[in-house]
């Protein structure tokens, strides 16, 4: 029985994930500041990849790169970390993959079973069915590759668990935003 006759909304703000592709510049302490900036106020980060974009032949210069960074926040402290990231000398573009329209998130997993007999069968027919390739195999091993969204990476760790899944090594998400239009 309620105390109250009308009801409270929920005012809650919403926690969604983002997908934040920030290019900086290619020189020494940039990723580290860019940490910096999430850690020093508490932001988890929960995948970040780094690559080179653009390649200078000056030394001093050293081109661009691109950090695709995943986070969690509400729409306050999203747009917090974007104007934070903004302000930084490095940092030329930050673009909100997940607000700014379509895009494709991929990863890539390393994933090592050890198994025998029939559980190496089940394995391998596991893996056909996920398109995941073998690139190492001993008799008492295998070593798989899969690239995908994360939910099918998490959907094929789910099932290899049980088969003897020993060791796993994801990439992070790479993201890019689909369409004529470039970051």
């Amino acid at each position: 029985m309620k105390d109250i006759v009308y009801d409270i909304p929920n005012l809650r703000p919403t926690v969604r994930r983002h997908t934040l592709a920030v290019i900086v510049d290619n020189e020494f302490g940039v990723l580290a500041r860019v940490i910096g900036l999430f850690s020093g106020r508490g932001y988890n980060i929960e995948s970040l990849t780094v690559a080179e974009i653009e390649h200078d032949q000056n030394p001093l210069k050293g081109g661009r790169s691109r950090i695709t960074v995943v986070t969690s926040g509400t729409e306050v402290v999203i747009e917090q970390i974007k104007k934070l990231l903004e302000r930084m000398v490095p940092v030329y573009k930050v673009h909100d993959l997940t607000i700014e329209g379509a895009h494709v998130e991929r990863e890539l997993a390393l994933l090592k079973v050890v198994c025998v007999g029939a559980q190496r069968q089940e394995a391998l027919r596991v893996a056909d069915i996920f398109r995941s390739r073998v690139v190492d195999s001993t008799s008492e091993s295998f070593v798989f590759e899969l690239t995908g969204e994360s939910a099918k990476i998490d959907a094929f760790i789910g099932l290899l668990e049980p088969m003897g899944l020993i060791e796993v090594c994801r990439t992070g998400i790479a993201a890019m935003s689909r369409g004529k239009a470039g970051v």
